[in-house]
């Protein structure tokens, strides 16, 4: 019989799209070959010319670029114009699944502790709020990244 775990009865998150989650320090955001595709087609260029212009390799793959704000490094496609007062996704869309995924990462969901250690580090001002996600939502998202 498998442990069950600690956030069997779901947790709650809504996304107030405050961009803390893609700023701060220096970091990456991997990406797959497929989700650089759908990420250059949304913004209308070639995948070489994509890669060029926003993303960075590294040696684990290929990262979104960051630019230095009075934020911290945000994502290349945070855009805090738009909406004044909000940080959205510039490519929602096509947005990486590391991206789709948060605040569900297995590391965010070892311990109870974890879980409200992020909450305070992000800050994510959603995570706690907001309509609950079930187990099984959470277990999708969670097991989505490698």
């Amino acid at each position: 019989m498998t442990e069950q775990e600690w956030y069997a009865q779901g947790l709650r998150f809504a996304c107030t799209q405050c961009g803390n989650c893609c700023t701060g320090p220096e970091g990456a955001v991997w990406f797959s070959e497929e989700e650089g595709q759908a990420m250059a087609k949304s913004v209308g260029l070639e995948h070489e010319t994509f890669l060029r212009r926003y993303a960075r390799k590294l040696k684990r793959g290929w990262s979104l670029k960051e630019h230095k704000t009075e934020h911290g490094f945000d994502c290349v496609f945070l855009d805090r114009e738009t909406m004044p007062g909000k940080a959205i996704c510039s490519l929602y869309d096509a947005r990486p699944q590391q991206c789709r995924t948060w605040p569900f990462w297995k590391e965010n969901l070892e311990t109870p502790q974890a879980w409200e250690s992020v909450k305070k580090a992000t800050p994510c001002p959603g995570m706690g709020k907001g309509s609950l996600v079930s187990i099984e939502s959470i277990r999708i998202q969670r097991d989505a990244l490698p």
